[in-house]
């Protein structure tokens, strides 16, 4: 008998330890991180308490938070994958104005997830669902930031005699995806990949460890956490859909509509300078033709600011909805 064939039966056993004690140092890994995330996320929100309540919607319960008193009532609408936070520099000014209300869909911030598609139809079922629920009466001025364009046109075509006003903050167009340079949809794969592997990996607290979470502690609480990053992957996948769906409404009459648009100057950082141009020259049209939904429709550039308007020049979006809701409480009389 040679060496080899003798040595081979111990060999095999070892082989099979090793293996198995890797197994074990993985699933410990796991778990650690498991549990590493789970009490990071519990403490987070134990010491930055959410702002407004959790509305109970028969299948789940969702996150909304209104300030402020008069009609009509200002509902916004957050962009992909963004919790409420993200109007938080012009709900206060607003709520001097009229009764105002940000809310988290479906999974997101502190909202309960969802098992129905994350598509627009749907969101904005759930967002009526959810005003209903929470007594808040229309008529209603509606405002859109990004994706959140598709989610307050969808709605307004589903509920016609709800809406009275609405607002684009540099919302996205139906026909973008096939308007834009063909660059960009590598772009989008990339980023779309990052998504991904944020969402499967959050549970474990791998992102969080790699500091890819928010570093302000409110936003980390409302943010950092599985369910988010879960949603924000479904309203990726569901942005064609959704965009289908948007591209059926309107025209919407002589509704005040206004639509705020980035300026073309402050492009993405994510987008190299040979490829900004185009498509911010693209975008542009875009957001003049949504400008042209309603005959009451105008467009501003928003100076200064990029795709978040209501973070950088909060003042335009504050404007915006005063003027909005003036044209609602005071109609031109034919």
């Amino acid at each position: 008998m040679n060496n080899s064939e003798s040595g081979s039966p111990g060999a095999r056993p070892v082989g099979r330890r090793l293996g198995l004690i890797l197994l074990v140092l993985l699933l410990v890994l796991l778990a650690g991180g498991f549990l590493y995330e789970n009490i990071s996320e519990a403490r987070d929100r134990r010491f930055n308490a959410m702002e407004g309540k959790l509305v109970d919607v028969g299948a789940r319960k969702m996150h909304i938070d209104c300030t402020g008193e008069g009609s009509p009532a200002v509902i916004l609408d957050s962009g992909l994958g963004d919790s409420y936070l993200s109007w938080r520099k012009v709900q206060p000014e607003i709520a001097k104005l009229t009764r105002v209300c940000s809310y988290d869909r479906a999974g997101l911030g502190y909202s309960e997830p969802s098992s129905r598609p994350r598509t627009s139809r749907v969101i904005a079922q759930e967002l009526h669902g959810l005003l209903q629920a929470a007594g808040i009466a229309p008529p209603y001025v509606i405002v859109g930031h990004s994706m959140g364009g598709y989610d307050v046109r969808v709605y307004t075509s589903m509920y016609p005699k709800e809406i009275v006003g609405m607002i684009l903050v540099d919302a996205s167009h139906p026909d973008q995806e096939n308007r834009f340079p063909r660059e960009l949809k590598d772009m989008e794969g990339s980023w779309r990949r990052e998504t991904e592997f944020i969402a499967y990996t959050m549970p474990f607290g791998v992102p969080r460890l790699l500091g890819l979470c928010d570093e302000g502690p409110i936003d980390r609480a409302a943010d950092c956490n599985w369910r988010t990053a879960r949603e924000r992957l479904a309203e990726i996948r569901a942005f064609p859909e959704s965009a289908v769906q948007a591209a059926s409404t309107g025209p919407f009459g002589d509704m005040p509509l206004a639509v705020l648009s980035h300026d073309p100057d402050k492009p993405s950082n994510d987008l190299p300078p040979d490829l900004a141009k185009p498509v911010n020259e693209e975008w542009e049209k875009m957001q003049q033709e949504l400008a042209r939904l309603s005959t009451r429709g105008t467009q501003m550039v928003a100076k200064g600011s990029a795709h978040y308007i209501q973070i950088d020049r909060p003042d335009v979006v504050i404007d915006a909805v005063r003027s909005v809701v003036g044209q609602v409480r005071n109609p031109v009389q034919p």
